[in-house]
């Protein structure tokens, strides 16, 4: 299983662009993956996704960057030193379209299927299990990473997100809901709430 978050100028795939990718091999924690890249150009910029990365439209712009295609291609590359290619992490099928949009733009194969494994709906099932009322509003889940993160014990105040911190919290959140432990070393010092 893969670890996945990418940030984006945007939330729609096809009009916004990747800003960076983080990954992580569950199976392989040490085998991680980190690239930033600039916006393609026409790319559309929303500013509460600057607000959300702390990135501004410089940063964001910098043609000393590599493209958005050259991530993609580094990350296609780096998932063949991966066991297994399905993809996971919190909102998994936002970073699958992103980077599968950011493939098809540039005419490169996408090889990865669309079955991924979300870890919200992990996070609502073990919830579930153990009684626990899942939080709702608007008539709908309330469940995000943040309130994840809490609810697996980890004390951890986040920022503005990135990539990799976000796909390494997701991969220390899967591994204490599937198994009840530990994944790494970073996250150790929280116990697991449940295992007390």
């Amino acid at each position: 299983m893969i670890i996945v978050d990418v940030e984006s100028s945007g939330v729609d795939a096809q009009k916004d662009s990747l800003i960076s990718v983080g990954a992580i091999d569950f199976d392989n924690p040490e085998n991680r993956f980190y690239e930033e890249c600039r916006i393609w150009d026409g790319a559309h910029v929303e500013d509460s996704a600057l607000a959300v990365t702390g990135m501004t439209r410089e940063q964001i712009t910098n043609p000393s960057k590599q493209t958005d295609r050259e991530v993609v291609e580094k990350f296609l590359a780096w998932i063949e030193t991966c066991g297994e290619h399905t993809l996971a992490g919190q909102n998994p099928s936002f970073d699958r379209d992103f980077l599968m949009y950011t493939a098809h733009r540039y005419h490169i194969n996408w090889p990865l299927a669309h079955r991924t494994i979300d870890l919200h709906s992990i996070a609502y099932f073990h919830m579930i299990k153990r009684g626990i009322e899942i939080p709702i509003e608007n008539k709908h889940s309330k469940i995000n990473l943040t309130s994840i993160i809490k609810y697996v014990g980890i004390d951890f105040e986040r920022g503005s997100h990135n990539a990799l911190e976000d796909t390494l919290l997701e991969a220390e959140c899967l591994s204490r809901l599937l198994y009840d432990k530990s994944l790494l070393p970073e996250y150790q010092k929280f116990p697991i709430p449940w295992n007390k």
